[in-house]
């Protein structure tokens, strides 16, 4: 007959055992982590944004991975130089499919000799942590020879005192834990554009609305922004980890800086300020840039900034669709026409063997 008496030294001994093995199963993973790293001890939340397998996308339809590109194999093809595309909703874009910088960057780097496939890996709502996480998730997996990481000067900067872990992060354990939860659940995705007709010319927010998403962004232009030197350093942690995984697999990376509509455009930027009741004088729309391009070229990591092209070719038509802060038709063929033209006198020639 069991005795109650011992009830306490029995559950004390659980509780001993149990924590043993817990602190055994922790030491483990960091170790395995140290060798071998995994997605799994990284925030993989970008999957709550990501879109609906063959969900419409006005005349297109989503692959089977929610991704805005056609159908594509893990294994590459042979003698093919895969390109993966990573960025937020400027890389998922507005437009439809086919007006895409990165589908119009594949088209124009097939057109001279080479077999060159580009897989657009675009998410809405992204920032460089999600780059990070989508990389290791589900980009290695695809062998790519190089990743072109879009980067949005208007929103991929990370607070540095708002980046807030969360507390079963702190342990490897707990990490592995919500990944199986996660892993469990249904993953359905998200319909963002539906089957409907895109129109260019056709604004998407109200006035009010879009001036509002322009004023919060003012604040990375504003001269005393004193704490913006510190989301700069936390934003280019997460761009290093990111160069350190390509050096490792020998992928080339190249981070193309995508302007915000509040840095080109004259007209805007004074409705801007004039509505927060500052003066221009106290904005340098050049800052993120000078900033961001320092760091990059000090870690040897290459780049293209579209800032002053879309600055200069802002005077000659419009690139940014009517209220939306994505580019439109012509925004998205200028940045391929630039992105293609860069690659080619960078890493590719008629003459190279890719």
């Amino acid at each position: 007959m069991f005795k109650f008496k011992k009830l306490p030294a029995l559950l004390g001994q659980t509780a001993i055992i149990l924590t043993i093995s817990l602190i055994f199963t922790e030491v483990a993973l960091r170790i395995y982590n140290k060798f071998n790293p995994s997605f799994v001890f990284y925030d993989a939340s970008y999957n709550r944004y990501r879109g609906k397998p063959f969900a419409d996308d006005y005349d297109f339809q989503l692959n089977s991975r929610g991704f805005k590109d056609v159908e594509f194999e893990v294994e590459k093809a042979p003698d093919t130089y895969r390109i993966l595309g990573i960025g937020d909703s400027f890389a998922y874009g507005v437009v439809p499919y086919e007006h895409n910088y990165y589908t119009r960057l594949e088209e124009k780097l097939n057109q001279s000799n080479g077999n060159f496939e580009v897989i657009n890996m675009g998410i809405p709502n992204l920032d460089p942590k999600d780059y990070l996480a989508i990389l290791i998730n589900e980009g290695l997996e695809l062998n790519p020879d190089m990743v072109v990481l879009s980067f949005f000067i208007g929103n991929d900067f990370l607070n540095s005192k708002s980046e807030r872990r969360s507390l079963y992060t702190y342990s490897y354990t707990a990490s592995f834990v919500n990944f199986i939860v996660q892993l469990a659940r249904k993953y359905e995705g998200n319909v963002i554009h539906g089957k409907y007709v895109y129109q260019d010319d056709t604004k998407t927010l109200e006035d009010d609305a879009f001036l509002a998403v322009q004023q919060h962004r003012s604040i990375l232009f504003y001269k005393d922004n004193n704490g913006f030197a510190d989301d700069v350093e936390t934003t280019f942690d997460y761009l290093q980890r990111i160069q350190e995984i390509c050096n490792s697999r020998n992928i080339q990376l190249v981070v193309v800086l995508i302007p915000d509509e509040n840095q080109v455009n004259p007209e805007l930027q004074a409705q801007v300020v004039e509505s927060l009741g500052g003066s221009l004088e106290y904005y340098d729309f050049d800052i993120p840039n000078r900033l961001l391009t320092q760091k990059l070229g000090q870690a040897n990591i290459a780049y293209l900034d579209l800032l002053d092209l879309f600055r200069t070719e802002t005077n000659n038509q419009l690139l940014y669709k009517p209220n939306d802060t994505h580019w439109n038709i012509p925004g998205n063929e200028l940045a391929a026409i630039e992105i293609h033209r860069y690659l080619r006198e960078q890493f590719f020639n008629t003459s190279a063997n890719h």
